[in-house]
């Protein structure tokens, strides 16, 4: 493979800073999940971003779009939404041939999908993203049809203990790189947000980078070098989030699946090159365990009881699990033993 080189990342830099900086103008306060938000992208991840309504979830992601200058369309989702009203239905028209079905394409036809408050819809139009997160594709009546490059679904939830709010399928939550919680704002954030806010005006947000450019930065982000010990700890750390296969997961019913490894792999990669590094390190793999680990891991009932979260478990599995399992070489002493036995 052609790896990334340093003139490369430092080009890469060059556009990355504003992109962050204005961000930050946007959603104040949260440094670090608007650095994991651009790493998702940069990875080219679905994000799951998750908090009470009115902390910001929605302007963030709009806020991107406007950055990237994406084509961007929101989805509302709610109860009576069907699974047509995303992906788009067959209709029937006047063609030179004659009368026929001719499919008509929804709004998940587009670079960055805003799926907003995702969890108030019912279990099956939830499920008409499945094949459009994991093939960037839909099928309908037997037809199938690509989507847009790049695509994107950014989606927002309420915790699920809110009013009229239904849990998302294990299928779709694993589709998602990161799952990242919007926390509120302490008194120092929220006096800056009543000083430079104003209620229904939306923050101005130029465009800093292009399509294109954003497209060169996930290519590079695919060469930045993945050392092989790196690897093994990702398979390490996912094997170790299974039952039986460390102390860590004790309490767990299922653990990550394999495309949570990949998905750790990527977003290390990406995270290497905001850093400006050529290759992934496991400092990497450690910051972003969590949220790519921490959503796919099913706690069983004896863990909800006692009040453990799966926080608790992905930290565990990194205190457990060492980041390199190599045999330490023989001492001297050793070899002389081996050679007075021989």
């Amino acid at each position: 493979m052609d790896y990334a080189t340093e003139s490369e990342v430092a080009a890469a830099a060059r556009h990355l800073g504003p992109l962050k900086e204005t961000l930050r103008g946007v959603l104040f306060g949260k440094e670090e999940l608007i650095d994991l938000l651009i790493c998702g992208v940069l990875a080219r991840g679905h994000i799951l971003l998750e908090g009470l309504p009115g902390l910001g979830k929605t302007e963030l992601v709009k806020g991107l779009a406007k950055a990237l200058q994406l084509e961007t369309r929101r989805i509302q989702f709610t109860p009576d939404l069907l699974p047509g009203d995303i992906t788009g239905n067959p209709v029937l028209q006047e063609t030179p041939g004659g009368r026929q079905f001719v499919f008509q394409p929804g709004p998940l036809f587009t670079n960055l999908v805003l799926a907003d408050e995702i969890n108030r819809a019912s279990p099956k139009t939830q499920s008409a993203l499945l094949e459009a997160m994991q093939e960037r594709r839909v099928t309908v009546a037997g037809g199938t049809h690509a989507l847009p490059e790049p695509f994107f679904v950014l989606a927002t939830q309420n915790p699920i203990e809110l009013e009229g709010t239904y849990p998302l399928p294990e299928a779709q939550v694993d589709r998602f790189l990161f799952k990242l919680e919007v926390l509120r704002n302490d008194a120092a954030v929220l006096e800056k947000i009543v000083l430079h806010r104003e209620l229904g005006v939306e923050p101005s947000v130029p465009q800093v980078m292009s399509r294109e450019v954003l497209m060169d930065l996930m290519n590079l982000t695919r060469r930045v070098f993945l050392p092989e010990v790196v690897a093994n700890f990702i398979a390490r750390l996912v094997n170790a989030s299974h039952p039986g296969q460390s102390a860590a997961a004790a309490a767990v019913k299922y653990g990550a699946s394999p495309r949570a490894a990949l998905s750790l792999a990527s977003a290390a990669k990406a995270r290497a090159l905001m850093h400006g590094r050529l290759n992934a390190s496991f400092e990497d793999i450690q910051a972003l365990a969590l949220p790519v680990l921490g959503h796919r891991i099913i706690l069983d009932y004896s863990a909800r009881i006692d009040g453990r979260t799966t926080r608790d478990v992905v930290e565990a599995i990194l205190r457990e699990v060492p980041v390199q399992d190599l045999k330490l070489p023989p001492t001297l002493k050793d070899l002389s033993k081996t050679e007075t036995a021989a």
